[in-house]
């Protein structure tokens, strides 16, 4: 008798009617269901049940004898089904020598170095992947930068520092701009001290230096 195979990357879809199964890649998942086996005792024990249902005593008792008999028969059944299902798709799998994984023949087993794709890579393929992923990378590394991002990224810029709304209307600023495009406001106003002529803070009441009064000049 074939010993059975397939213990683990499978799923049994059979039913009281018959016999079905899919089994799956290890590596990239891919399933295979096999022809639907019909069973000949799911279709009298169908028949049983629906005559207990009916009838009661007699046949009743009847039943419940065939579902006894079932239970071993079918089993014996499954077993000979799954067989037969792993037989029809053996050809389409094939397991790798090196990592034991049951892997797909038309995807990810390597053929010529007799191994899965995961332990023996196609190397043109991973050659064009490498390739694909260095090209992006110097397309990112050699995109040109926005004129608007580069002034902003300039030392005077970021160290004087940008508002992004209006300090008076508090319109959004797109850029790094001096008047506001909705009131007209005057963006990052300087202050000075009117006596000792040391720039101020913004909100700055008192001169730090001399402690005059601070007034917009």
């Amino acid at each position: 008798m074939t010993k059975i195979q397939f213990t683990r990357n499978y799923t049994d879809q059979s039913t009281n009617q018959g016999f079905q199964f899919e089994f799956y890649c290890d590596r990239c998942g891919t399933g295979y269901r096999t022809r639907f086996q019909a069973s000949a005792l799911g279709t009298v024990t169908s028949a049983l049940d629906a005559a207990s249902s009916f009838f009661g005593g007699f046949l009743g008792q009847v039943a419940d004898l065939g579902e006894k008999a079932r239970s071993a028969t079918w089993e014996k059944a499954h077993d000979e089904a799954f067989e037969k299902a792993m037989q029809e798709l053996r050809q389409d799998f094939v397991q790798c020598p090196r990592c034991s994984s049951w892997v797909c023949r038309k995807s990810c087993w390597n053929e010529p170095k007799g191994l899965c794709k995961q332990c023996s890579p196609d190397l043109g393929v991973e050659m064009a992947a490498a390739q694909s992923s260095r090209t992006v990378e110097e397309i990112w590394a050699h995109s040109k930068m926005a004129e608007g991002d580069r002034t902003m990224l300039e030392e005077k810029s970021w160290r004087e520092g940008i508002r992004a709304t209006c300090p008076q209307c508090s319109a959004p600023l797109q850029s790094n701009a001096k008047f506001c495009p909705e009131c007209g406001a005057r963006i990052n106003e300087k202050k000075h001290c009117t006596e000792c002529g040391v720039a101020l803070e913004p909100g700055t009441k008192f001169c730090p230096e001399c402690g005059t009064k601070s007034e917009t000049t």
